[in-house]
């Protein structure tokens, strides 16, 4: 559809807060249909992306089109990623790789501090990759940690998805931040720096509500798995730690040095060639190929069993993933967004104006799911405006530049894809995935609204 078909679709739409009723109760269904009808989240978001649709009075012949195209568009940017993710932790599980590279974390941090481990690495990770790619790559190294220290699997998964997330809305060369800064006019070495400070605190937040909401989330098959020493004898010999972390950490180093290339838009020798083996997809089939040193031997049961074990692994996730793309394009494509940058009027100044860009981003995530789209609708709406509302200085377009990373936190549920990665991959169930995940994000983004306060009122 052109911009000029969807203005003219949406003319003839529902406008106002009715809209955010219709959100609302779109996930009200998709929680209750879910856990008290045990209705697959598959066809729960697909249910609610109709309804939604019909509600706000979409024309009917375009419903199917927008649908489809938001089930395939997420397919297109993360539908492989998910995949070869899938198909390398199966590697590395089957192989006794994901006990080796347990082994060798937890003889360097501890037994005890496992949770903030893994939040120390999606930390890391999320700085040059998006936060899904590296929930997806990290989930062997985090299940056999949880194994190894005796840690409930909830809290460690809680403790990397609030470790990615604290990065991949604030700190570039992530994509949404890099945007932010771009289009409010931000010097992006401070929007960096600046970021790493507001971001640490956002991540502790997150560790602390892991290890909190972790006990009291059971993921099925947890307890009834065999120990990890009766585990590990299970397997002849465990592969090197190097040829072990290879699979996830060389994806992670070509995806950053692609970014890095990207950044400083360096186009001499081999440049090309590093962009090209740092596109995701790419930087996954690398991962893929490295899996393969791995297996004990090449044959069917190596080569075609465990990849196949892999692929059907990842297909109930890439199904909900993209049911989720499909409900998000619907709420994209109504009013939703036009009546929430509405509230962008009066006369606000100074600490307001920080706090007026930081809900304006939060409720374009709540409503359409992706916190990059939030970033970026979020800073090129607001940036025409930030003169006039006493945001000038480079310090302060920095912070503008955290409230819109704030709101882009706040908060992740069933419109975002994130959310069903987390939570399928995990294991976790969507009620207990709300608990854990929906409210881990909103407690970093008001972390994170409160400390770029705090700084604004310091050095603003």
């Amino acid at each position: 559809m052109t911009q000029e078909q969807v203005a003219q679709m949406k003319e003839g739409m529902v406008h106002g807060p009715l809209l955010l009723i219709f959100l609302v109760l779109a996930i009200v269904f998709i929680v209750y249909s879910t856990s008290k009808w045990k209705l697959h989240p598959f066809l729960s978001l697909l249910f609610a992306a109709y309804g939604v649709a019909f509600l706000s009075g979409m024309p009917f012949k375009y419903i199917g089109t927008i649908i489809s195209s938001g089930f395939g568009n997420l397919m297109t940017s993360i539908g492989l990623v998910i995949v070869f993710g899938t198909i390398i932790g199966t590697v590395i599980e089957k192989s006794g790789a994901a006990l080796r590279m347990a082994d060798t974390v937890l003889n360097v941090v501890g037994e005890k501090r496992s949770a903030l481990a893994m939040s120390i690495i999606g930390y890391i990770t999320s700085i040059p990759v998006f936060c899904d790619s590296g929930f997806v790559i990290l989930t062997p190294l985090n299940k056999a940690l949880a194994r190894r220290a005796g840690v409930p699997l909830a809290t460690m998964a809680v403790a990397l998805s609030t470790g990615l997330y604290a990065t991949h809305t604030l700190v570039p060369p992530t994509p949404g931040p890099i945007a932010a800064a771009g289009n409010v006019g931000a010097d992006l070495g401070l929007v960096i720096l600046i970021g790493i400070v507001v971001s640490i605190p956002a991540a502790l937040v997150g560790l602390w509500w892991a290890g909190r909401v972790g006990k009291t989330i059971e993921i099925e098959g947890e307890k009834e798995n065999i120990s990890y020493d009766e585990l590990k004898k299970q397997y002849k010999s465990l592969p090197n730690a190097w040829l072990s972390f290879a699979p996830i950490v060389v994806p992670i180093i070509l995806i950053a040095l692609s970014s890095i290339v990207n950044f400083t838009k360096y186009t001499g020798f081999g440049s090309q060639f590093v962009v090209f083996l740092g596109t995701p997809v790419n930087a996954l089939m690398v991962g893929v190929l490295l899996s393969f040193l791995l297996m004990p031997n090449l044959s069917e049961e190596t080569i075609t069993g465990w990849i196949g074990q892999g692929m059907k692994d990842s297909v109930n996730i890439l199904l909900i993933t993209g049911a989720g793309g499909a409900l998000g394009s619907v709420l994209s494509n109504t009013p939703m967004a036009d009546y929430i940058k509405s509230f962008a009027t009066g006369g606000m100044t100074g600490a307001m104006a920080i706090l007026l860009l930081f809900i304006i981003s939060a409720l374009l995530k709540t409503a359409q799911g992706s916190s990059t789209v939030a970033l970026v609708t979020t800073s090129s709406m607001m940036a025409p405006m930030l003169p006039q509302l006493g945001i000038a200085s480079p310090v302060q377009l920095a912070l503008a530049v955290m409230a819109i990373g704030a709101g882009a936190m706040t908060v992740s549920h069933v419109n975002d894809s994130y959310f069903w990665v987390v939570s399928q991959f995990s294991g976790m169930k969507v009620t207990d995935a709300y608990k854990a995940q929906t409210m881990a994000t909103l407690l970093e983004g008001l972390t994170t609204i409160a400390v770029t306060l705090i700084l604004f009122f310091i050095i603003g």
